[in-house]
């Protein structure tokens, strides 16, 4: 028996899995996404951190950017690689030179999580933000000042659930101005987008 997909164009067992493993975008990707292609300019390097799809660097690219991904997940790396993002696997901006990027976005986890409801899967992965929701943020805006450009900008996508006001204390103490350029409330949180540039200050 293989493992291909059915003549009626149903996606095979291998994509179903795939699809299980890797975040697919959903209003916080289409949120952040519409937010930072209003800013992006036809040959800016851009990397979006945390890819999972993709679709964020897509948009990025059809936006007129040179868009990477990067992501641990090697699950999503396949996934965006196969929707034409050059992707590295790779832990958030790690990988990459000192002031390698104009643009710099990142749909982080950020659901608050108690230690005992973690599960060890690549979907977990993608959703928990640790027991305050900015397990992967505070480590992001640690290191991401050192891959912008010197007039470059980061962009995060943050919940209110992740107490905002501490990731822009967070942000200030790495030398990063915050603005929020976008926001969107639903029923159980707000989101914002938050626009990171270099403090010239």
């Amino acid at each position: 028996m293989t493992d291909g997909g059915g003549t009626d164009g149903a996606p095979s067992l291998a994509d179903q899995r795939d699809v299980e493993q890797v975040y697919q975008p959903a209003e916080d990707s289409k949120l952040l996404a519409d937010a930072v292609v209003e800013r992006v300019e036809a040959g800016d390097c851009a990397l979006d951190v945390g890819t999972g799809s993709g679709y964020v660097a897509a948009r990025l690219r059809d936006a007129g950017a040179d868009a990477v991904g990067a992501d641990l997940n090697p699950h999503a790396c396949r996934q965006a690689a196969d929707s034409g993002i050059p992707t590295v696997r790779a832990d958030l901006t790690t990988a990459f030179r000192d002031g390698a990027f104009d643009v710099v976005t990142f749909n982080p986890p950020y659901l608050p999580t108690e230690p005992e409801r973690e599960w060890d899967d690549w979907m977990e992965r993608a959703l928990s933000g640790g027991e305050d929701g900015r397990a992967a943020i505070e480590p992001f805006l640690d290191d991401v000042a050192r891959v912008l450009a010197s007039d470059g900008a980061a962009y995060l996508l943050v919940s209110s659930l992740t107490d905002p006001d501490a990731v822009r204390a967070l942000a200030a103490a790495n030398g990063l101005e915050a603005e929020e350029i976008a926001s969107e409330s639903h029923p159980f949180e707000t989101l914002l987008v938050m626009r990171f540039a270099l403090d010239d200050g």
